[in-house]
């Protein structure tokens, strides 16, 4: 595995998604941070883009994926994010921290999160069981 990495921190992205009706209906901010591992020797060398992952357009499909369908969790919503990253055939490995400042917590609090680490590896094996 490569230790070269693209880091996205504090994507700010509107969704529906909770357990609860009000949450559903007014939405609320996540804040998104992720990590992907990949090779970078490819595309320093060659100079070129398309050897590695275009962090403009990996920061829109996070967003995307994040506004799309609400779901009660934001382990769910962590597992979807990994997903997007890991279709990219550079990625090797991903991290994903879901946040959710505004989770409906009566303590007060900073902020809420889900963290979670997949690869590749597990994911070509995930499909083959």
């Amino acid at each position: 595995m490569s230790s070269d990495s693209i880091t996205l921190t504090g994507l700010r992205i509107t969704a529906h998604h909770g357990v609860f009706d009000f949450e559903r209906e007014n939405g609320q901010e996540f804040v998104i941070d992720v990590t992907v591992w990949l090779d970078f020797r490819a595309a320093a060398s060659g100079d070129d883009l398309a050897s590695t992952i275009h962090y403009g357009q990996l920061a829109v499909e996070v967003a995307d994926a994040v506004r799309r369908d609400p779901v009660d969790l934001i382990e769910t919503l962590a597992e979807r994010i990994a997903d997007v990253v890991l279709a990219h055939e550079a990625a090797e490995r991903v991290r994903v921290t879901v946040h959710k400042p505004q989770a409906p917590i009566e303590i007060p609090f900073a902020d809420v999160s889900v963290q979670i680490e997949r690869s590749q590896s597990a994911r070509t094996e995930g499909s083959r069981s």
